[in-house]
């Protein structure tokens, strides 16, 4: 069962209008206890993400109202972020959305390619802004119940029969005979793909041997 991101997300839409003040946005990362913000237009779409870095480079920029023709265009957008009085000024455009059906797993590559701790999560239908997933919500993955893994993990298993799984604290032991050793890393991988599983420990033997590999610890008593 895939876990999507309407599993994990936050219900409250973190977000402040175009128009709001550089008060307004450190009050409400204040209230809220976040790193950033999204910024959405009348409709509730969002349109942007104000961040802490942005709101710094009020004094971190002391030359703002002076361009240079060398300057590249990261540092004039630095310039006019430092300059920037509304949450329209100071964003970094556009915003990177997920929706409620997008997997976790997908939400948190994003966030890691793109360096950012949360996702605004958008109704696909309309656009507009429906919840927040951050980086900690992802993680409620890895405490999923254990019911649900063993379950999951026992959907991937060829033959039933003759494997069995043991779960501690994530780490997935799976003992028995395959009939093949070229089943055994394909095996191995889709089990470390479930979400919730921290590592795969396979200790499977083959016509009685156990199978060669650095992966591979002996075989389960």
């Amino acid at each position: 069962m895939s876990i999507e991101v309407k599993d994990v997300m936050g219900r409250v839409a973190i977000a402040v209008l175009q128009e709001a003040s550089f008060a307004d946005i450190v009050s409400a990362m204040r209230h809220f206890g976040v790193g950033a913000l999204t910024v959405i237009d009348a409709e509730r779409r969002p349109v942007g993400v104000v961040s802490e870095d942005d709101l710094l480079l009020k004094e971190a920029d002391t030359v703002r109202h002076s361009v240079s023709i060398f300057e590249s265009r990261a540092q004039r957008q630095e310039h006019r972020k430092a300059a920037g009085v509304t949450a329209a000024e100071l964003m970094t455009a556009p915003a990177i959305t997920v929706t409620p059906e997008t997997p976790v797993r997908d939400a948190v590559r994003l966030m890691h390619d793109r360096r950012v701790k949360q996702l605004p999560v958008i109704a696909p239908e309309t656009g507009r802004i429906v919840g927040t997933v951050h980086q900690r919500d992802a993680l409620r993955v890895f405490t999923r119940p254990e019911a649900e893994l063993v379950a999951d993990i026992q959907a991937l298993l060829p033959d039933r029969g003759s494997l069995s799984i043991e779960i501690d604290k994530g780490v997935v032991t799976i003992c028995g005979e395959v009939s093949r050793r070229s089943k055994v890393k394909a095996l191995v991988e889709a089990v470390r793909a479930v979400e919730g599983v921290v590592d795969v420990v396979p200790k499977l033997v083959h016509d009685k041997d156990v199978i060669p590999g650095p992966d591979v610890e002996p075989p389960c008593v």
